[in-house]
């Protein structure tokens, strides 16, 4: 059956597939668009349900801030490659979900991917798109947040984000804490806000360690005591030496401008994420006892 160019270019233009498939889609359809356009949609699926096992570790942070620097969204989404990550197609995505989601207070996966986007929800984008470029693209995690004041953000390329919620905080001071959240990892706001649990683990380390040296009870609670004062330090926002003046820590800095951090949060791509480990050599040495 021969099938219209143009046809074919305008199915290729409203899917995003390959040439070939497109026509190949046309033929199984006798020149139906609208039936290739569905059977393309089901083909998709089935793929981006066969890579969906695969692991996906690259990718970007995306994120972005209301108008009134009141609200903002942050996401990992997530690649199988840096070189897809780099893509047109992959940024356009990005961008796509990121602002939907600051448009519609998307604080969930489930409530982001289900957002419509002509006709579509973004899930199925998601979808058309993972048919496309022929890896697992995922939507890993996204966080909105609020504040009655500002909001801070800084991105390090596009691999560390932060958004933080303050208030009392200039423009500038709400990036420069961002910006030191990026740079030190703290896990809190301040000691109080350190899970308990994990100061215990840390002190029955502390103590086994101390032990070992010898010294009497008491100088080893002196001993503990100090350890577990600076990794308090160490680990909280307040506590840190400001990595824009290590003279001065963080809770001086907010101190001296009146201004408080009530939440922020720190993304990192691929975090979290067990990579496989190809050992090439070693598969080139079986390949070549094999044969």
């Amino acid at each position: 059956m021969s099938i219209d160019a143009s046809l074919v270019k305008t199915l290729r233009e409203q899917t995003g597939a390959g040439l070939m498939d497109c026509k190949r889609a046309l033929i199984d359809s006798k020149g139906d668009l609208e039936a290739a356009k569905e059977a393309m949609r089901v083909s998709g699926l089935a793929k981006a349900e066969k890579k969906a096992g695969r692991i996906a570790a690259e990718g970007v942070i995306c994120i972005k801030v209301s108008d009134d620097g009141k609200r903002a969204i942050i996401l990992e989404i997530n690649s199988e490659t840096d070189f897809v990550a780099r893509g047109d197609d992959f940024k356009a995505f990005c961008e796509l979900v990121t602002q939907k989601g600051l448009d519609n207070a998307a604080n969930s996966i489930d409530a982001l991917m289900a957002l419509d986007e002509a006709g579509e929800t973004l899930a199925q984008r998601r979808d058309g798109l993972v048919s496309k470029l022929g890896e697992n693209i995922q939507v890993r995690r996204v966080t909105l947040l609020e504040s009655p004041d500002i909001i801070g953000a800084y991105a390090h390329g596009t691999r560390i984000g932060v958004i933080a919620a303050l208030t009392g905080a200039s423009n500038d001071l709400a990036k420069d804490i961002c910006m030191h959240v990026a740079a030190s990892q703290p896990v809190a706001i301040s000691a109080n806000d350190i899970p308990a649990e994990v100061l215990a683990k840390e002190k029955e380390i502390f103590v086994a360690q101390a032990k070992e040296s010898g010294k009497p009870d008491n100088i080893i609670e002196k001993m503990v005591t100090g350890r577990i004062n600076k990794f308090v330090n160490e680990i909280s926002l307040h506590g840190q030496a400001f990595v824009k003046n290590p003279d001065m820590q963080v809770s001086q800095l907010l101190k001296e401008a009146n201004a408080e951090v009530l939440q922020f949060i720190r993304y990192e791509v691929g975090e979290g994420i067990e990579k496989r480990q190809d050992d090439f050599a070693k598969e080139v040495m079986e390949q070549v006892k094999g044969s």
